[in-house]
């Protein structure tokens, strides 16, 4: 497995082997707990994330093919499953950080993250640093004694800039720090940030890898051992464990992960490059533009550019409320990452934790509408947008 392309990593999962033989498709190990007769197997099983499966708040075979499977796509070397990618991330920051300690964090984050932080600071005395995502100086610059984390993500959410990985993740190394990467714009099957330096790789299960829109989940993906042992240990005590129905819907979607990122792609771009050019609006706001500030550092890093954008209209948030009321095919929804195309004002949903300041820190604009484009045809898709903005 270890040789084979992602393309054929995703449908060739792991699974469980049984008396001589192997399951075509993973199963539901839908249990709470599994018998044992070796009180000694049992003991040992509490205790490690690789042991034998003792208590579904622990372990799954269900779970677990889950997360083999996202280590081999992302090339880390073990992988904890979680209930949602918000559990992802705070098992990561809760079971590496402690009171007192320094988080280094890049400027666009997607606003749950971003109130994450917010409270780290405030209640447990966790301080934070603003640094732009694709500036390794000023990343250094913020190190302090007690610095131990850089918090990326691949491609921000929502005004997709592109974080400099290989210079950012060198620099948090050289100080010493732990750099932890959310990759779920991208999927694996844009960019595997361990390749270019993480420790840490983040996803909302939730988004492309499960892919349509009915599943919770989120995983933590591991380039060491240790690392991986750490947040095991503390994300089991948090109780953030994934579902064994909900690993099994994100297996199923996984294998068509590559087919579903080509289709997001291409209408991305058609959507994209067609509203650069149109009178109502005022930017947008895609890596493959050449417009865009991360444009260059994409087409260096990305083979393509990624199946969320954002724009801005001429006429603020007024014109964005008009748009999202017009749109008859697109839908006005929260999340990303299913067939289906949706939209949705920032500001006031995803990123309304954050003061206006904390917006305009994040590129956000009054009339900013993210856009998750789907796989539907791109002239139907087109036909809406185009009745919306008129």
């Amino acid at each position: 497995m270890t040789e084979l392309r992602p393309e054929t990593r995703t449908v060739h999962l792991p699974r469980p082997s049984l008396n001589g033989s192997r399951p075509i498709a993973v199963p539901i190990y839908q249990t709470s707990g599994f018998v044992f007769e070796d009180p000694a197997v049992f003991a040992e099983g509490m205790g490690r994330p690789d042991g034998a499966f003792v208590y579904g708040r622990l372990s799954n075979p269900t779970v677990r093919s889950l997360e083999e499977a996202v280590a081999g796509l992302e090339g880390g070397v073990g992988a904890v499953a979680t209930a949602s990618g918000m559990g992802a991330i705070n098992s990561v920051l809760l079971g590496l950080l402690k009171s007192g300690d320094h988080l280094i964090a890049q400027k666009p984050l997607y606003g749950g993250t971003a109130a994450m932080l917010n409270d780290l600071s405030s209640r447990f005395g966790i301080e934070v640093s603003y640094v732009p995502e694709d500036d390794p100086e000023a990343l250094r610059a913020a190190v302090r004694p007690e610095s131990r984390l850089v918090y990326l993500e691949t491609i921000a959410n929502p005004v997709t800039q592109v974080a400099d990985l290989p210079g950012m993740c060198a620099a948090a190394r050289e100080a010493g720090l732990v750099s932890v990467v959310d990759n779920t714009f991208a999927s694996p099957m844009l960019c595997r940030p361990i390749e270019h330096g993480a420790d840490i790789v983040v996803h909302s299960t939730t988004k492309y890898l499960s892919g349509h829109t009915d599943v919770l989940g989120g995983v933590a993906v591991f380039a060491s051992d240790d690392l991986y042992r750490r947040v095991w240990h503390f994300a089991v005590e948090l109780g953030a464990t994934a579902d064994p129905f909900a690993a099994w819907l994100t297996l199923r979607g996984i294998q068509t992960l590559p087919l579903r990122m080509e289709r997001h792609c291409a209408n991305t771009r058609e959507l994209a490059l067609r509203l650069d050019n149109h009178p109502a609006v005022a930017a947008v706001h895609w890596p493959g533009l050449p417009s865009h500030p991360s444009h260059a550092l994409a087409r260096k890093l990305l083979p393509d550019f990624g199946g969320v954008f954002s724009f801005d209209l001429v006429g603020g948030r007024a014109a964005g409320e008009k748009f999202m009321s017009s749109v008859r095919l697109a839908l006005l929804a929260p999340s990303l990452g299913g067939v289906e195309t949706l939209v949705l004002h920032p500001a006031t949903t995803s990123h309304r934790s954050l003061t206006p300041e904390e917006l305009a820190r994040h590129g956000i604009r009054e009339g900013t509408v993210r856009v998750a484009v789907g796989i539907e045809h791109i002239e139907d898709l087109w036909d809406d947008f185009s009745q919306a903005l008129s």
